[in-house]
This record gives C-alpha cells, structure tokens and sequence, in this order.
C-alpha cells in the first residue's frame, strides 16, 4: 500500500513512512493512492468476529509491506484488551431504527482511544525496528491530548508534547492531561484557540530544520493511521446491523472532520453507507459548506460541546482532494487562496458530488440541552454534549432515510459534568479507574500562541531529557 499527499508534491509513501511522518512534507495530508475494497463476500465473512479479529482484517490492507501481519494481530489484540467493555464500540438500540454506537469505553473515556491505542503500538513497534526516536507534537480540543498521552506515555523512544487552548476544555478534560507524571510528558496551554494550537503544529512541520532536528511526528487525525484505525467502527457497526444487505447511515459530532472521513474512507471501500450526517454546534463551518459550497472562516465560539469549537477542519481537506478529482496542484492552489481570503468555494458539481454522500446540521447550546434532557427522559441514558449533537442531527436529519441510523457516542458523560446535570438535574459520576483525578497534582505550561516560544520550549524540553537519560 503506497499514500499519496493531498497537494501532489511530496513524495508517494509506505504505510510505516506515512506513521511518523504524520503532515506531509508539502504540507498536505496524506491519503492512500487506490483504496481498498470490502466486496459483498468480505463483508459477509466479518460477521461474528470479535472487534479485534474484524478490526485486523478490515486494516490489513493498509499495512501491507510495512507491518508484519502477525505482529499487527498482536498490537490490535493489545489495543483493545484494556477496554471497559468486551464489545469495544457496542451498539444500543433508541428507537425502532435509530442506535447509539459507544466510542467512550477506552482508558481516557473517549473516542480518540479506539485510534489512539493502536497508533501509540503501531510507533513505538516501527521506531524500535528502526533503532529511532520521535518528538511527538499533539494539538487538541479536548479529547485527543488525554488519548495521546495514554497512548504514548513512558515509552522511551518518544517525546510528547500536547498543545491546548487556555481555558477552552472541560476541567475533566484538562486534568486528564495535566495529571501526567510520565518524564515523556509535557502539556503547553497556548493562550488562543484550538485553531490557534493547530496552526502552531502546522507550522512547526513547515519548519524544515526544526522538523528534521527533533524528528516531529504528529498522532492527530492528520495522521492517516488515525483514520485508518477508525474505519473500523463504521464496518463493525454495519456489519452488525445487516451489511451488505442493506445500507446504513451515521451521524457523526464533528469538529475537524476526521471522525466523519473515517466514515467516508469505509464507504470508498465498499461499505454501503447511505448517509454521513455531519453534526455541528454553533461553530458550523461544515454545515454551512454543505449548504452553500463554499467553506468561510469565522470567530470560534466557545460553546457546551468544546471539542468541536473548531473553524478549520484540517481532514476536510482529504474530502477536498477527491472533489478536486485527486488534482493536488488544483487543491494546494485552493488552499493557499482560502488561507489568504478565508473563504473557498468548490462550485456547484463538486458541491453536488459532496451532497450525494454527507448531509448536515447544526445544534446550539440550547438544543444541546434539550437532546441531553430528552433523551434521559425517554431512554433514562446520560449522555455528554456532543454525543447530544450527534443524536439531534440524527433524529433531524435521519428521519428520511430507509435503513438504521447511528449517532455516534464520542465522550463518556462524566467528562463534561456541568453541561449533563444542568439539562438533567444528575452530575454523571466518573469510573472508579479515573478516582481521585481532580486530587492530583497538575503540570502545565502556559505559552502564548507564538510560533518561536513553543518551538523553544520544546527544543528545551528534548535536550533536557536527552541529557538526564
């Protein structure tokens, strides 16, 4: 399996090579160059199987002649074997065709593990055959710092460093990162945004000798081994209900796109996926693309679902790619211009193109609330703020559609307490595994959002831990 960059002017890759490269070197993301593809017979066969076995089966492909296949067993098997529940990702039913698929049964309560779990293996697995070391930059709303961490915590060959926005995640959020005692560890809250933190790792990787000095790698869903990894819970969950027999649609609370292009890369494969809803809160950047075309920027609005506070959704630019018929110099162009004007209009075919698999819709913090309150009233479930834009665009826009839909359950909702007991009355307690979490001491260093203080932080950081190893 060889991965092209969306801008058409890095170097074709292999699968290990694309892992720590994570952005590709002309600044686009890579995506693989043919997709693979699940036929009617593959998808009847992954039926049964435990979510490791159909997990390995439904990634093989994008590993093949990078990762041996069964040390890739292995790490998937190891993946997901400390997961609360045996199911992984189960499913449970809401109404006569609406499910919820739960994605929050990893170490840090959220989505972000199902990938993360896997890529902090899949690392540490390539650096050791390779005799390298990695200085892993992370920029997070939320959810992805405390994955990242988990995922690659006390693992020697790696430096970590997560960047968030200063008072712009949930104390729960903020603590699962800050409360890290491993010596790979640093946390940096940068006084700006989440875009703010993105454009700060962009820039780092735009950084030639700073990328090559320190060995920058990236685990967000700029990493296509993320994506990769969340395809998964797209075929399971279709497989589970009745694929290939009939098609299923999800919703899907998105911020950066990357969890809903999962969804699309598993309908590229074969999967018969109807419909990907898109569900976005006030900050809704996407839905307004997929009304009108054309992507425009605006102010970031902190709202009661913080991890899709997001104005740039970096993955869209993977869906781009194939709307700009996999023309990278067309698609670089357009994004010089939007980062110029900051607004990119694709036109009424690619428009179209786009409509025929995603729809949209956008949820405010009341609407947020009353999706929280309903659905306890009527299911006696608790679930947090984005889960509840997942499960509104759902009902909204799934109500037309012939098969199952799946609103997709991305945090547990003890990590966002204030927004579940103001619609419900009840604070969701966290698991007995993350007890005393707010007695512990925090480690944090608030940087402001400047490029050359981040990078001297960081470059302090490694040099200090190379010399006390």
């Amino acid at each position: 399996m060889r991965y092209v960059s969306s801008r058409g002017a890095a170097p074709t890759l292999a699968f290990d090579e694309v892992l720590l490269a994570g952005l590709a070197r002309d600044g686009g993301l890579y995506v693989p160059e043919t997709w693979p593809r699940l036929d009617a017979a593959g998808l009847r066969a992954l039926a049964g199987l435990d979510y490791p076995a159909l997990a390995t089966r439904v990634m093989a492909p994008f590993v093949a002649g990078s990762v041996a296949e069964a040390d890739f067993a292995r790490l998937v098997a190891e993946s997901y074997a400390g997961f609360g529940h045996a199911a992984v990702a189960p499913l449970r039913q809401l109404d006569g065709r609406l499910w919820l698929m739960e994605l929050f049964h990893g170490p840090t309560l959220a989505f972000k593990d199902i990938a993360l779990q896997l890529l902090g293996r899949l690392y540490d697995h390539v650096l050791r055959r390779r005799g390298e070391s990695a200085t892993v930059v992370v920029a997070t709303s939320g959810d992805t710092g405390s994955a990242a961490i988990e995922a690659c915590r006390d693992r020697e060959a790696i430096d970590i460093f997560v960047l968030h926005p200063l008072g712009r995640v949930s104390e729960v959020q903020r603590r699962q990162m800050t409360t890290a005692t491993a010596a790979n560890v640093r946390n940096i809250a940068v006084e700006g945004t989440f875009d703010d933190c993105q454009d700060l790792v962009k820039a780092m990787f735009d950084d030639r000798p700073f990328r090559d000095a320190l060995r920058l790698s990236a685990v967000n869903s700029i990493n296509w081994a993320r994506i990769m990894a969340q395809t998964v819970y797209y075929v399971w969950a279709a497989v589970a209900l009745g694929a290939p027999a009939r098609a299923v649609s999800f919703a899907v609370p998105t911020g950066n796109f990357g969890n809903v292009y999962a969804g699309y890369a598993a309908r590229a494969m074969g999967l018969p996926v109807d419909r990907l809803i898109v569900a976005s809160n006030r900050n809704d950047v996407l839905t307004r693309f997929f009304e009108s075309g054309a992507m425009t920027l605006d102010e970031v609005q902190p709202t009661l679902s913080p991890s899709m506070d997001i104005q740039i959704p970096s993955n869209f630019e993977r869906l781009l790619f194939d709307l700009y018929g996999r023309d990278g110099a067309a698609l670089a162009a357009a994004m010089v211009g939007f980062r110029g004007s900051g607004r990119l209009a694709v036109g009424e075919e690619r428009l179209a193109d786009a409509r025929r698999v995603f729809d949209a819709w956008r949820v405010d913090d009341p609407g947020t609330l009353r999706a929280i309150a309903e659905l306890h009233r009527d299911s006696g479930l608790l679930v947090d703020p984005h889960t509840a834009v997942g499960v509104a665009a759902a009902r909204a826009r799934g109500r037309d559609r012939e098969g199952p839909v799946v609103a997709l359950a991305t945090a547990h909702p003890a990590k966002f307490p204030d927004a579940v007991e103001r619609a419900t009355g009840i604070r969701p307690a966290l698991p007995d595994r993350l007890a005393g979490l707010f007695d512990r001491p925090e480690r944090v260093e608030v940087l402001p959002n400047d490029l050359a203080a981040v990078q001297g932080f960081i470059r302090d950081a490694v040099a200090a831990r190379g010399a006390a190893a």
